[in-house]
């Protein structure tokens, strides 16, 4: 049956995974990359960097694998979302450093543009908010700012694309300049009910059309890679964003199923089938996958600061050496003695959206110590959470009856079970925790004939541990209550100063 090889570009390390034709992980490879902070609200990544480790990463999977490219029947990508990159179609060289989805630099851009009351046209366009998180406004800047941008991408000489574009453009020696309705739709530029750019937005943004990549079903075979980049032409068959990988790993294939990613940010997905769901809580509708079979909606929740709390807790104020240590230090006092984290370092994400929110420590006592501040960064992660779950009630999703859970933090068995006591409801923990290297496996296997179907996919998806709430509802409520107290001070901090 041949195996698959999945490039999986985050936003902090790059990872390749090698699996069988029953979704066993046979070799793999991860290697971290440098995160540059050039200004406040500023964040970056060297393109070339994002190259060099994630080939690496795919040469270094195939020999711990113990097989060659050629033994290869497909290959599938999924990546940061958001990011974005321009570059030069002779080169093939970027012209700057990437702008990172965390990035805030466009915040004022965007509130010009929802000033001159542009907000509902995007929305209803795109599904998604009007924010610097989103590529578009960070694509405009770009051009702004780089000497001659504007007049060489309106001659068709500069290519954008998010990461995924990027990294198939290189993968295919510069022959395929393409991307996945699922990261179209991050874009801000993206028609999601035509599912095509949209020539209102390029006009209002400034972009030409030439600048754009084509866009290619996430599972199918849009060409090849070149036999210089891993030894032989591979079959590049899927394509997808991070979080619609993991949805699509999670086996969450009917509406209504929902998955959330502990991974640098939370990112909750529900699958909404076939119909796109408005929200009136300010959550994102966009696209999940497209397929030979059609097109699959979901209604997201975006989270900026998941385990990158932890990330903050190890590199800024040293409380651990590792992020596996966050753990035992949490349990090591039975609560956070009335301490709050409000991770709000690059703003709020849904159902906020605040650009000038700032994060806050609040509740400090004399008795305060490093464990608590540990609990509370935890308590965070899945208080922000809890939030995405009920606009998502609010909106009308139904009940929620199970949340399956994946990504890097879903491994801390102290988080699952806050997540668990303050929703209410089971945390179900697959024993593949990497599922969306496993879901862009499954979208390049499905692309190449590999499986029939996801019913085939579904089978492969096993419980590892299943978490059952045991607060009570009063304590989650005075929970919620004192979080939610925390977020309204915390709420526009840069206008107040």
């Amino acid at each position: 049956m041949g195996y698959l090889l999945a490039l999986d570009q985050g936003t902090t390390s790059s990872r390749a995974m090698v699996f069988d034709g029953d979704g066993r992980v046979r070799g793999g490879a991860q290697q971290p990359f440098t995160q540059h902070f050039p200004q406040p609200g500023w964040v970056e990544h060297d393109p070339q960097e994002i190259l060099d480790t994630q080939f690496d990463c795919a040469r270094l999977a195939l020999a711990d694998a113990g097989i060659a490219a050629k033994n290869l029947a497909g290959i599938g990508i999924t990546n940061q979302r958001e990011t974005t990159l321009l570059w030069d179609r002779k080169t093939g060289r970027a012209l700057a450093p990437a702008i990172v989805w965390q990035d805030r630099r466009t915040a004022g851009m965007c509130d010009r543009l929802r000033d001159a009351g542009h907000t509902d046209a995007i929305r209803e366009r795109t599904g998604l908010e009007l924010d610097a998180y989103f590529s578009a406004t960070k694509l405009a800047w770009l051009l702004d700012h780089l000497p001659d941008a504007r007049a060489r991408a309106a001659a068709g000489e500069l290519a954008f694309g998010t990461v995924d574009s990027w990294l198939v453009w290189h993968l295919s020696g510069g022959v395929l300049h393409v991307t996945d309705p699922g990261n179209a739709a991050r874009t801000m530029l993206f028609n999601i009910h035509s599912l095509d750019w949209d020539d209102e937005l390029l006009a209002l943004f400034g972009i030409p059309r030439a600048l754009l990549p084509r866009v290619v079903d996430s599972s199918g075979v849009c060409g090849t890679s070149a036999p210089s980049v891993l030894g032989a032409a591979v079959p590049i068959a899927g394509i997808a964003g991070d979080q619609q990988a993991a949805t699509f790993g999670q086996a969450c294939f009917s509406p209504g199923m929902a998955k959330n990613t502990y991974g640098t940010g939370c990112f909750l997905l529900m699958n909404t089938g076939d119909q796109i769901v408005a929200s009136q809580n300010r959550l994102l509708s966009t696209v999940g996958w497209r397929d030979a079979a059609g097109v699959s909606y979901a209604l997201e929740g975006s989270i900026f600061m998941g385990g990158a709390v932890v990330q903050w807790l190890r590199d800024n104020l040293g409380l651990i050496r590792q992020s596996s240590e966050i753990e035992a230090l949490a349990a090591s006092v039975p609560d956070s003695g009335g301490v709050v984290l409000v991770p709000a370092f690059t703003g709020l994400g849904a159902p906020y959206w605040d650009a000038y929110a700032r994060g806050a420590l609040m509740g400090l006592t004399r008795g305060s110590g490093p464990a608590h501040i540990a609990r509370a960064a935890l308590e965070a992660i899945a208080l922000q959470t809890v939030d995405l779950v009920e606009a998502m009630r609010r909106d009308g999703a139904g009940p929620l009856t199970e949340l399956r859970v994946d990504g890097g933090a879903a491994a801390n068995d102290l988080l699952m079970q806050m997540q668990a006591d303050l929703l209410g409801v089971p945390v179900v923990r697959p024993r593949m925790l990497e599922t969306t290297a496993l879901g862009a496996a499954y979208l390049a296997g499905l692309g190449v004939g590999m499986w029939s179907g996801t019913e085939d996919l579904a089978a492969h998806w096993q419980v590892e541990r299943r978490f059952e709430p045991v607060m009570s509802a009063d304590a989650r409520e005075t929970a919620l209550a004192q979080w939610h107290r925390a977020v309204e001070r915390a709420r526009g901090w840069v206008r107040a100063g």
